[in-house]
């Protein structure tokens, strides 16, 4: 199965996805440098629940260089403005340099810290974003929930990244090596949470390294 779905993203990958010059530089340059950013398949999912939600209020939990951010940018009404989230010092210094390299330093609010924190104190201000983008550190999701559901509108998306893990997630706990065992029981505890809430209906797909899309009833 996972080799099929490797198929399936090689494929994905090699057809043309219509980004602009800048953007596929910048694919290509956090690829050389080791920085994660999604993939083809996730790309393409974003891009179509982009276009279908035309949400104007865009929160991302994870900026990374920037890259998503910017990328989702792309594709959102010019009114749109995406709020994200960096932990990272050195990340979210570059993600700055590249938001002004290409003018986007206007609809970009970035906020830099850690995410449980800042979750938390937007929630306590009555925040409230119609699409919700989390590509973070994939053992604190479960920490995240209950502060984004209150973040995110009645009608309101959350996609989130990386569920399947490299297809670890599938695994049983017992083949998992002893330093993934944390995440891996957290990942399933995140999963878990997701597709019994009752305030969301959850769809996992197997899009890049897994999406769940989520909308808030």
């Amino acid at each position: 199965m996972m080799v099929e779905h490797e198929r399936f993203e090689s494929f994905l990958e090699s057809i043309p996805d219509g980004l602009p010059e800048y953007l596929t530089d910048l694919e290509i340059e956090n690829i050389k440098d080791n920085i994660p950013i999604i993939r083809k398949g996730s790309q393409r999912l974003i891009r179509f629940m982009l276009e279908m939600k035309k949400p104007l209020n865009i929160l991302e939990v994870g900026t990374a260089t920037g890259f998503s951010t910017i990328f989702m940018l792309e594709f959102l009404n010019k009114k749109a403005k995406i709020t994200t989230i960096e932990k990272m010092e050195e990340r979210a210094a570059k993600a700055e340099e590249n938001f002004k390299k290409f003018d986007k330093s206007k609809r970009i609010v970035l906020i830099k810290g850690d995410a449980a924190d800042i979750l938390s104190e937007l929630a306590s201000k009555d925040k409230t974003y119609d699409f919700i983008f989390m590509d973070a550190a994939k053992g604190q999701y479960i920490n995240f929930f209950e502060n984004i559901k209150k973040l995110l509108v009645s009608g309101g998306m959350l996609i989130t990244d990386n569920m399947l893990q490299e297809g670890r997630l599938l695994d049983s706990r017992y083949t998992v090596v002893r330093r993934d065992r944390t995440i891996h029981s957290r990942m399933r505890e995140y999963v878990n949470a997701l597709l019994t809430d009752k305030e969301l209906e959850t769809m996992l797909l197997e899009s890049g390294d897994g999406m769940a899309v989520s909308v808030k009833k």
